[in-house]
């Protein structure tokens, strides 16, 4: 469970990335030594970008996962400058890097990384949450090999029997549903891992083109099964 933390507790290092409201730095915890992901946002860029409502849902939605194939929020804090979640640090690399190297992965990686991702969403399911924006590049390996979901930025809380309207995810991914704006809910989650299955095992998604109109409308006309996908990986 997430709690207010005092940032003078942490002894900051190196910077493990950057993004649009700031940066995420490597941190020791001084009370047990332990090693921490501390992601720094501008409130200034916050506020510019006009995004205080999805922080704040971010972070919130973060609070209530806790669950070994997600990477998870421990803390969080603010100053006058920043906003601050402090976050499990998964030192791995991301599942798109190592796809990337070795091209694609085998039926069994496939089935091993796919049921972790599964799970996280059966429990981030339970609790009425999708995360609406998986991709390899918000997958998380750790050193022993397996994953932890990341990145609840388009994360929502959907009621039972309601529906959200939002556009939003990576074009290869996106679900149906989602492009033509008939309303959608958890089932999107399972399509998005369904392409990440594809993509493990052929080194590809299904839908893809450097136009992302037509990269949109090809799943309209269905796909060409690859020859590459063995019955014993369904």
């Amino acid at each position: 469970m997430a709690f207010q933390v005092n940032l003078a507790d942490f002894e900051m290092h190196r910077t493990l990335g950057c993004g649009s409201f700031g940066r995420v730095k490597y941190a020791k915890y001084k009370q047990d030594n332990k090693w921490y992901a501390v992601k720094f946002m501008k409130k200034h860029e916050i506020i510019k970008l006009k995004q205080v409502d999805h922080i704040n849902n971010e972070k919130r939605l973060m609070a209530q996962i806790s669950h070994p194939f997600v990477v998870n929020m421990t803390g969080y804090a603010k100053d006058d400058h920043y906003v601050y979640i402090v976050m499990e640090s998964i030192t791995g690399g991301e599942l798109f890097t190592h796809l990337r190297r070795a091209r694609k992965f085998s039926d069994d990686q496939a089935k091993f990384y796919g049921l972790q991702v599964g799970a996280a969403f059966a429990h981030c399911h339970g609790k009425n949450i999708i995360h609406r924006d998986l991709k390899p590049e918000n997958i998380l390996l750790c050193p022993n090999g397996y994953s932890k979901l990341t990145d609840f930025g388009f994360a929502k809380i959907i009621e039972p029997g309601t529906r959200t309207y939002t556009l939003c995810g990576t074009p290869e991914y996106i679900a149906p549903e989602v492009l033509l704006n008939k309303g959608h809910g958890k089932p999107v989650d399972w399509w998005t891992l369904g392409i990440l299955i594809y993509e493990m095992i052929c080194g590809q998604p299904p839908f893809c083109d450097e136009e992302k109109m037509l990269c949109f409308s090809s799943f309209l006309f269905g796909v060409r099964w690859h020859g590459l996908i063995s019955v014993c990986c369904c």
